[in-house]
């Protein structure tokens, strides 16, 4: 028993666990940056619609950078949490001041592919160690993004 952690998970599956989940928080929060601002810096014909659509990104970014973090947490680790960090574990770029909306929505894009690549390896690394609540997270997180990409892709066709 004294491999295992607080949840009754391997101590050391659920470390490298924890730091991919780290990395995912560092994706997260630069996403999320970029996001903010996307909608503070969005100018044109599709202004009014890309604003709110951005503004729901980043609030929606917000809660689940909270989640990953607190997983991390509960998974008895501690999340990463400057800025610092996440550029260095972060494979989404901190954006440069994007005001072009179809810019933006690539940008968008580019971002939930690599994020749903993360989540997909820590979904299958958390079904191999028994680990229910960072599955079910990430699988949640995968449904909801999936049909995210769907429609700004939808955004992005002629």
């Amino acid at each position: 028993m004294k491999h295992l952690n607080a949840i009754g998970l391997d101590k050391k599956k659920s470390s490298q666990l924890a730091d991919r989940l780290n990395e995912l928080l560092a994706n997260y929060s630069i996403f999320y940056q970029n996001a903010r601002g996307y909608h503070w810096n969005i100018k044109g014909e599709k202004f009014f619609e890309l604003h709110l659509k951005f503004e729901e990104l980043y609030n929606d970014l917000l809660l689940k950078i909270d989640e990953v973090a607190e997983r991390i947490l509960t998974l008895g680790h501690a999340p990463k949490h400057t800025y610092s960090e996440y550029r260095k574990l972060s494979k989404i770029a901190e954006s440069n001041h994007v005001s072009d909306g179809t810019k933006a929505v690539e940008d968008v894009l580019g971002s939930f592919k690599i994020i749903i690549t993360l989540q997909r390896d820590l979904l299958e690394r958390s079904a191999e160690i028994g680990d229910e609540g960072t599955n079910a997270l990430m699988s949640d997180y995968i449904r909801a993004q999936e049909k995210l990409v769907w429609m700004y892709s939808a955004y992005l066709k002629k």
